[in-house]
């Protein structure tokens, strides 16, 4: 009998074999390789060092572990920092130490001081650039608290220590960037094409209604974490090639005018549900027609696909662009028909009509920019506005004040009980408390790396006592000390044991690394391994009791930062205002979910906090931005009535959003109801140019949008609405 036409042969045994071996090499693979590039180069940071006789080779082979990562862009802009707070804190501690050598509670407590500053500062500023602050304190307590014991010997102790630091750099850099390396600006240009193309879909689903509220809240939680994801991936790829900066410009550009047109694009869809919960049937006729011809701008022109490459996104960018061009006239001819209705309610097809242009132009900008990374070089690279990820102020200067407290206990039980290791207690502490302090759970992250520290004692006594005695030569103490790194660094990939892997790498190496002439002192050992595990422990407890960040007082500062952003938008000045308002938004959104771990009800009240704030301090940005570029005509001067309307609707929004309550509710709705209508009274008392009159219609569309969005049901701003604040505002609305 014949075989079937609609089976196919089996895979043979040999396909099935390079099938999976391709899989294994993109996921376990590449974890296996960082594995062994980091304990690569710490090796080759330790040879070289015993090479060069320094002092204390295993400074060289902690570093690697601590500025390893598994991209080389993240390495290079890690050791970059590292360099530059190691420098800033060599030149602190030589004068730190010049002036109180001989005072030791002086120089404990200005040690001190300048630990919780850069702490604080550490705190502050994230991702790599924290690390700055986090090395300018860590070394000025490295190379001090030792060098204070001895003073004499003080500058030269200071500069081998820089040597070791920065040759466990240089090796960490170069096996990188050298042994089969990963780019930052792969895993960018992966990132840009999934985003649009998800961004693209989640457009198109939306305006077809296929898309359920659920999912749109979870859509836009993803965005905000890629937004912030993917500025930090940015900050570190301008390290790795002369590419990724010369395209860094418009990568920062890609990311902030993604960051509008997704909030353009939620304003809009929010308006179009309200309009469909106050049955204003005759407006969404008029705009679903618009609506239904942007999916087909955002496929290739000759075959409908969607737009996946930079090359593609071009055609788009054209197609929107003419889109955008015929756009007015087309919804000037629309809104003519509905004016025959008297019953029609014009103001909402205005408003609707107003941010449905401005999605197009986001969208539009966004497409352009995309297609633009095409090239090399390209005009939109120009590009002034960043986005600025900060901590609030006052949860980074109690970051600072913990890492003081945690160093004056120790310090003054290190001077009262002259304990011999009290300088690795005291010095270990700083380092602990800079590099939790940056952490979500700091408690939980010190607590891990005392595990990973007592792990690491074990096995180190292991090695030094049980291995070192009976080998010879560079080779056996490589094969010997590979599988114990193996063993550390194996637990850094993982994300559950990640802290007990940096605890156990950084540890095992300061406890057990060899000199060139190795000492074989138990007692010294023990109580060094002793030192290091009692000040992760003092650095927890502080982190648990002063303060902790996971308390609610840090989320309710954050909250308040968040609401605060429409702050902002009302009284911040204009240049380059949108930027800060966005990336701080969603930066403040971000660092709220990270405290918010296993709370799903905290995320999704976050969430609509963000979608209220970005949606008036948007459209308050959009009136001011309008009313600036005005002309120079007394009926347009700021002591005007619709003026101070406006200017009274700003503050009494800054007021509710900086703190909610029912009366301020009020006063808002009732602000922002008496600025429509002294602005529909301009409108109605004079006839300006045509691109006045527009401009006072895009105004007034603006103030609309912000009265809808206050009174939205799904807002967090919908429980102080009243019965007292609806009659006020229908009242004036009414008149």
């Amino acid at each position: 009998m014949s075989t079937p036409l609609s089976s196919a042969p089996p895979p043979s045994p040999l396909t099935t074999f390079y099938a999976a071996a391709a899989d294994w090499a993109r996921t376990d693979g590449r974890t296996w390789i960082y594995m062994f590039k980091a304990i690569a180069a710490a090796l080759l940071a330790l040879g070289i060092a015993m090479k060069l006789d320094l002092p204390q080779p295993r400074t060289a082979m902690t570093t690697v572990f601590v500025v390893m990562q598994p991209q080389s862009g993240m390495v290079l802009a890690k050791s970059f920092y590292r360099i530059c707070g190691t420098l800033v804190g060599l030149i602190v501690m030589l004068a730190l130490l010049g002036l109180f050598a001989q005072q030791p509670e002086l120089f404990i407590i200005t040690t001190a001081i300048w630990v919780g500053i850069c702490t604080a500062g550490a705190a502050r500023n994230r991702n790599f650039r924290s690390y700055g602050f986090v090395l300018a304190g860590y070394t000025a307590a490295l190379i001090g608290i030792p060098a204070s014991q001895h003073p004499d010997g003080a500058f030269l102790s200071a500069l081998t220590r820089v040597a070791e630091v920065s040759l466990g750099i240089l090796c960490s850099g170069a096996v990188s960037a050298l042994v089969f390396p990963q780019h930052a600006g792969e895993q960018m240009r992966t990132t840009v094409r999934a985003r649009f193309s998800s961004f693209v879909e989640y457009v198109s689903g939306s305006l077809s209604g296929r898309v359920p509220r659920e999912q749109i809240e979870a859509t836009n939680a993803r965005f905000v974490a890629d937004i912030v994801g993917f500025e930090a991936t940015r900050s570190v790829a301008v390290f790795e090639s002369p590419e990724s900066r010369m395209k860094s410009g418009r990568l920062s550009r890609l990311n902030s005018e993604f960051m509008t047109a997704s909030t353009r694009f939620h304003a809009l869809h929010q308006l179009m549900n309200r309009l469909h919960k106050t049955a204003a049937a005759e407006t969404i006729a008029a705009l679903e027609p618009y609506f239904k011809e942007i999916a087909p701008l955002l496929a290739k022109s000759s075959t409908g696909e969607p737009v996946l490459t930079a090359a593609d996104a071009a055609s788009a960018a054209a197609q929107l662009e003419a889109y955008k061009a015929a756009l007015p006239r087309r919804v000037r001819a629309t809104r003519a028909e509905l004016e025959t209705n008297p019953a029609c309610p014009l103001l909402d097809f205005d408003t609707a009509s107003e941010l449905l242009y401005r999605f197009v132009d986001d969208l539009h900008a966004y497409a352009a920019t995309y297609a633009s990374l095409a090239v090399d070089t390209h005009e939109r690279e120009r590009w002034i506005e960043r986005y600025e990820p900060k901590t609030n102020p006052i949860a980074a200067g109690v970051a600072g004040l913990r890492a003081v407290v945690v160093m004056l206990v120790l310090g003054a039980f290190w001077i009262a009980t002259a304990w011999p290791s009290g300088t690795t207690l005291v010095l270990n502490a700083a380092a602990i408390c800079a590099l939790a302090s940056s952490s979500p759970y700091p408690t939980r992250t010190a607590f891990q790396m005392a595990g990973g520290t007592v792990l690491s004692s074990l096995m180190g006594m292991i090695v030094t006592f049980g291995i070192y005695p009976h080998i010879d030569g560079f080779p056996l103490l490589a094969l010997a000390l590979t599988p114990f790194l193996l063993l550390g660094v194996f637990m850094t990939t993982r994300p559950k044991l990640a802290g007990y892997g940096i605890g156990y790498c950084i540890f095992f190496c300061f406890l057990a690394g060899p000199d060139n002439l190795v000492h074989y002192d138990p007692t010294s050992f023990m109580n060094d391994a002793l030192a290091l595990v009692m000040s992760m422990l003092v650095s927890a407890i502080a982190f648990a009791v002063l303060l902790p960040p996971s308390t609610p007082w840090l989320r309710n500062r954050l909250f308040h930062d968040l609401r605060r952003q429409v702050v902002l938008s009302c009284h911040g000045r204009l240049a380059r205002l949108r930027s800060r308002f966005e990336s701080g938004a969603r930066d403040l959104m971000f660092q709220i979910n990270a405290l918010a771990e296993g709370e799903p009800e905290l995320k999704l009240n976050t969430l609509r906090w963000l979608f209220a704030v970005l949606e008036v301090g948007n459209a308050v940005i959009d009136v001011r931005n309008e009313l600036a570029t005005l002309p120079a005509d007394p009926r347009y001067a700021g002591s005007t009535p619709w003026r101070v309307a406006i200017r009274t609707m700003r503050e009494t929004l800054a007021a509710l959003f900086d703190r909610p309550r029912a009366g301020r509710m009020d006063e808002a709705l009732l602000a922002t109801a008496d600025a429509i209508a002294a602005t529909q009274q301009v409108l109605a008392t004079f006839t300006p140019p045509r691109e006045e009159r527009h401009q006072l219609q895009r105004i007034l569309s603006h103030l609309h949008f912000i009265r809808t969005a206050l009174l939205d049901p799904q807002s967090p701003l919908e429980a102080l609405v009243g019965g007292r604040g609806e009659e006020l505002e229908g009242e004036r609305h009414a008149t």
